[in-house]
């Protein structure tokens, strides 16, 4: 069952302070089993899962924790056994703002070469895999879709010239993104190679070894751009 309430007060919430400002609850209810207690108390961090290895990436909760605080709000979870769960997401509530005429908004910078231009997508989520794949097709680029890097490396060949740029996800089983990246960028040092993934913004300025990054949620308009830019570099 989902929920909207308005003007609603935030609650102190595992430790965060409340607000009596003006909040919008968003909850979403189910009858299922409920979360046990050991895992109940982990659900929130960044890639703790219950499932198997490739099954899930355990950034779900852990990105709309970190999405509702970084927006002043935060999320709440209550939970029986037996008997379900019941999430609470709350945003500070604001005035709309002025509908802008769309015509304003700068166009999306599209490569006028990229449908001469190969991608190589690794990501081993299949969801995320089909949307990229879809987005990278819609901006004209050719696209060739891998699920790990070990397979990655094979399509891509001994000296990296199988394709124009790679894009990559960070977590994955077996060797990861930035492993991949590295070894790409010793078989093609001027592959244009562009990591992204879950990451809090803090992990995401740890660095990746000076390769382009993009975090996840991404939308058509940040892919279109990063692709611009990394390939400038070629």
């Amino acid at each position: 069952m989902l929920r909207l309430e308005r003007d609603q007060p935030l609650p102190c919430i595992r430790g965060h302070g409340g607000s009596s400002k003006a909040f919008v609850a968003i909850s979403l209810a189910d009858t299922g089993s409920g979360i046990a207690g050991a895992t109940f108390e982990r659900i929130f961090e960044p890639f703790f899962t219950t499932k198997e290895v490739g099954k899930g990436t355990g950034l779900g909760l852990s990105q709309v924790f970190g999405f509702a605080k970084q927006s002043g709000g935060n999320v709440d979870v209550a939970s029986v056994l037996g008997k379900g769960t019941v999430f609470t997401l709350y945003l500070p509530q604001v005035e709309p703002e002025a509908i802008h005429d769309c015509t304003l908004q700068p166009p999306l910078e599209l490569d006028p070469d990229a449908v001469r231009r190969r991608i190589l997508i690794v990501e081993d989520n299949l969801e995320v895999g089909r949307f990229a794949n879809q987005i990278l097709q819609d901006l004209g680029y050719q696209t060739v879709w891998a699920t790990h890097a070990e397979e990655a490396l094979e399509m891509i060949g001994p000296d990296a010239r199988a394709f124009d740029g790679v894009f990559s996800d960070v977590v994955m089983p077996g060797m990861g993104g930035v492993a991949l990246a590295r070894e790409l960028r010793r078989r093609r040092p001027e592959l244009p190679v562009i990591l992204t993934s879950g990451y809090s913004e803090e992990l995401a300025k740890s660095g990746y070894d000076g390769f382009e990054f993009l975090a996840k949620p991404y939308s058509a308009d940040q892919i279109s751009r990063v692709l611009a830019r990394a390939m400038g570099k070629d």
